[in-house]
C-alpha cells in the first residue's frame, strides 16, 4: 500500500476544501451584485454551508465506520465540484442556498473519510492530521489574492469557483487509484489508555471537546467571513491591506501548522498546546478588533492565525478520537456536527449584528474566544495526568540524572578545597565546617519530617568526601 500518494491526494482535496471554506465569503460583494441583494441575504446564504454539515456530519461519520472511507471522499469531492461550478453560474436564491448545503455535505463527508484515514495509517498518532489543516490554510492564503486579482482586472468573478472545480476533476482520477487501509484500527495501547479513564472525567472532557469543536470553528469562520469588510469600513484600511490581513492569517495558520506538527512530533501534550494556543488566539484577536495602526493589525491577524488556525482544532478532534479509539468515524462525526452548528449559527447571527455595525459582528468573536479557552480548560483539568508507579519512576530517573550533575560538580569542587587544604597543611577533617552544613540542610529542609533523613544523606556525602579528598592527597604525595 503506497500511503505517501494517497496521503497526496488526501491533501489536494484540503487544498480545494481551503478554497471552499472562504469563497462565498470572499466574493460576498460580487454575489450580492449578482443577485441583486443585500450584503446580509449573502451571509444568509453562507449559513446553508453549516445546515449541510449539521444534516450530515453525524450520519456520514458514523456510515463511515461501517462502509469504510473511500466512499465518503469520493462523495466530499463529487459534492463540492457540482457546488463550484453551479455556484459559478446559478442566479436563484433558493437554488444558491440548496448549493450551500451541498458544500456543507461535501465538508462533512471529506473529513469523516479523511481524518479516519490518516489515523488508520499511523495509528494514535495524530500528526498527519494537523497537515491537513496547511492545505487548508494555503487555498485561504492564495484564494483573496486571486479574487482581488479578478476584480482589478474585471474579470468574472466565477473563475474562482471554475479552478477549484478543475483541481477536483484531477485528483479524483488520481485517488481512484490508491488503496485505503483498514477501517477502525485502534492500537491496545490507545485503548487501554481511554478505558483507564474514569466514566465523570471521560464525560467531562467529552462535553468540553464537542463543546470546543463550535467554538474553533466558529472562531475561524466569523474572522474570515468579516475581517476584511470590518478593517475597511470601520477602520479605514484601504482594500488591499484588508484582504492581506486574511492572507496574513492564512501565512499564520500555515506557519502554526508545521510548530503544531514539531511540537507534536516531540512529544508535547496535547492539553498543554490547546490551552496555550487558545490563551494566544484571543489576546491576538483583541489586538484585531481594537486597534487602528495597520502594521499592529497585520502582527496581530498573523499571530491569531497561527494560534487559532494553526491546526489546534485538529488537535482537539484527535484527542476526542483518543477517548473513544474504536469508534473515529462517530467521533469525528460528532465533533464537526458541533462545528457545523458554528457554520449555521454564525452567519445568521453576524448578519442580524453586522445590521447594527460591522464592530459588533466582528467582536462578538471575542466572546466566543473566551467561551473556548474555558471548554479547553476544562478538558485539561478532566484529563490531568494521575499518578502512576511508571509515570512516578519516571520522575525518579529525571531527579537522580540532576543530583548526579551535581554531585559530580561537588566531587570536583571538593578536588579543589583539597588541594588548598594541603597547600595550608590542613588537616581533611573540618568538623566545625560540616556541623555547619548539617545545621544549613536543617534550615533549608521544607518538609520538618524529611530533616533527619536529609542530613544523614549529607553526613555519607561528606565522609565520602573526605575519602576522596584523602586518595587524592595520598596519590599527589606519591607523586
Amino acid at each position: 500500500m503506497n500511503h505517501k500518494t494517497l496521503s497526496v491526494s488526501l491533501y489536494l482535496n484540503y487544498f480545494v476544501h481551503g478554497l471552499g471554506l472562504i469563497i462565498l465569503a470572499q466574493n460576498m460583494q460580487a454575489l450580492s451584485q449578482h443577485w441583486q441583494t443585500p450584503l446580509a441575504t449573502v451571509s444568509y446564504v453562507i449559513s446553508g454551508v453549516g445546515i449541510g454539515r449539521l444534516l450530515a456530519y453525524f450520519i456520514l461519520g458514523n456510515l463511515s465506520d461501517r462502509y469504510g472511507r473511500r466512499l465518503f471522499v469520493n462523495l466530499g469531492m463529487l459534492s463540492y465540484l457540482i457546488f463550484f461550478v453551479g455556484m459559478a453560474n446559478v442566479t436563484n436564491l433558493q437554488v444558491a442556498y440548496v448549493l450551500a448545503i451541498l458544500a456543507g455535505v461535501a465538508n462533512s463527508a471529506l473529513d469523516s473519510g479523511t481524518y479516519t484515514t490518516f489515523l488508520e495509517m499511523q495509528g494514535a498518532k495524530g500528526a498527519a492530521n494537523v497537515l491537513l489543516k496547511a492545505f487548508v490554510s494555503v487555498g485561504e492564503f492564495l484564494l483573496p489574492l486571486l479574487v482581488v486579482t479578478l476584480n482589478t482586472a474585471k474579470l468574472w468573478y466565477g473563475w474562482s469557483f471554475m479552478l477549484a472545480a478543475g483541481i477536483l476533476l484531477v485528483n479524483f482520477w488520481l485517488l481512484n487509484r490508491q488503496t485505503f487501509p483498514a477501517k477502525n484500527q485502534a492500537t491496545t495501547t490507545t485503548v487501554t489508555a481511554a478505558t483507564k479513564l474514569s466514566r465523570p472525567r471521560q464525560w467531562a472532557a467529552s462535553l468540553g471537546l464537542a463543546g470546543y469543536g463550535y467554538t474553533s470553528m466558529a472562531l475561524m469562520i466569523l474572522y474570515t467571513q468579516w475581517i476584511s469588510l470590518f478593517v475597511k469600513q470601520e477602520l479605514g484600511y484601504h482594500e488591499v491591506l484588508a484582504h492581506l490581513l486574511l492572507s496574513l492569517y492564512s501565512i499564520g495558520s500555515i506557519t502554526g501548522v508545521l510548530v503544531i506538527f514539531w511540537l507534536l512530533k516531540r512529544g508535547v501534550a496535547e492539553t498543554r498546546l490547546l490551552v496555550t494556543m487558545n490563551l494566544g488566539s484571543l489576546l491576538s484577536l483583541a489586538v484585531v478588533c481594537y486597534t487602528s495602526w495597520g502594521w499592529l493589525s497585520s502582527l496581530a491577524a498573523f499571530a491569531f492565525g497561527f494560534t487559532a488556525a494553526g491546526g489546534i482544532m485538529q488537535v482537539g478532534l484527535n484527542l476526542f478520537i483518543k477517548l473513544y479509539p474504536q469508534h473515529k468515524g462517530r467521533i469525528t462525526g460528532t465533533f464537526f456536527t458541533f462545528g457545523s452548528l458554528a457554520s449555521f449559527t454564525i452567519p445568521l447571527i453576524t448578519g442580524w449584528l453586522s445590521q447594527q455595525s460591522l464592530g459588533a459582528a466582528m467582536r462578538f468573536d471575542l466572546i466566543i474566544g473566551i467561551a473556548g479557552l474555558g471548554l479547553i480548560s476544562l478538558t485539561a483539568w478532566a484529563l490531568r495526568s494521575q499518578p502512576t508507579l511508571t509515570s512516578q519512576r519516571q520522575q525518579i530517573n529525571q531527579i537522580d540524572h540532576q543530583i548526579i550533575k551535581l554531585l559530580n560538580q561537588r566531587f570536583e569542587t571538593v578536588t579543589t578545597i583539597g588541594e588548598l587544604k594541603q597547600q595550608a597543611q590542613l588537616p581533611v577533617l573540618d568538623a566545625s565546617r560540616e556541623q555547619r552544613v548539617l545545621d544549613r540542610v536543617a534550615q533549608q529542609s521544607q518538609q520538618a519530617q524529611h530533616t533527619p533523613y536529609l542530613q544523614a544523606i549529607y553526613k555519607t556525602i561528606m565522609a565520602n568526601s573526605r575519602a576522596y579528598q584523602t586518595t587524592k592527597t595520598e596519590e599527589q604525595t606519591h607523586d
